[in-house]
């Protein structure tokens, strides 16, 4: 079995769709990725939208927090995905360079959990794929 490659899903506030594409990358590429999520200015807690959404999708939830981008710096990262326009803008150098991607997520903070869930399975029927190319499977 070849080690799973580490993606990270950078965000600013790293309180909805960061974390929900860390827990689907986690789920649908299970085995094959190591999903890490960061935010370059994270909140206080991950949204109540975007735990119900995983939750309503049969996805774990347990644990998450969001973490500033310092925190997954000294990881060994072989793809990084910006899912805000300012995530991208601000994105950091890596002290190992890897691979980006940029693929824009709708941010449903402050939204009705319909928009969560919406954002949820966008992310799963964009980022899986996504990623996948990225990688080269």
């Amino acid at each position: 079995m070849n080690t799973p490659k580490t993606v990270l899903v950078l965000c600013t506030g790293n309180s909805c769709r960061s974390q929900m594409a860390e827990v689907i990358l986690n789920h649908d590429l299970a085995g094959r990725v190591r999903a890490l999520s960061a935010g370059t200015r994270p909140q206080p807690k991950v949204a109540d939208g975007a735990i119900e959404a995983l939750k309503r999708a049969g996805l774990p939830t347990d644990g998450l927090y969001p973490k500033d981008v310092e925190a997954v710096m000294n990881e060994s990262i072989d793809l990084v995905v910006t899912v805000c326009d300012n995530a991208r803008e601000t994105c950091p150098i890596f002290p190992k360079p890897a691979p980006r991607i940029h693929l824009p997520f709708h941010d449903p903070h402050g939204e009705p959990l319909e928009s969560f869930i919406t954002v949820r399975d966008d992310i799963r029927a964009r980022l899986i794929p996504a990623v996948r190319e990225a990688l080269g499977w």
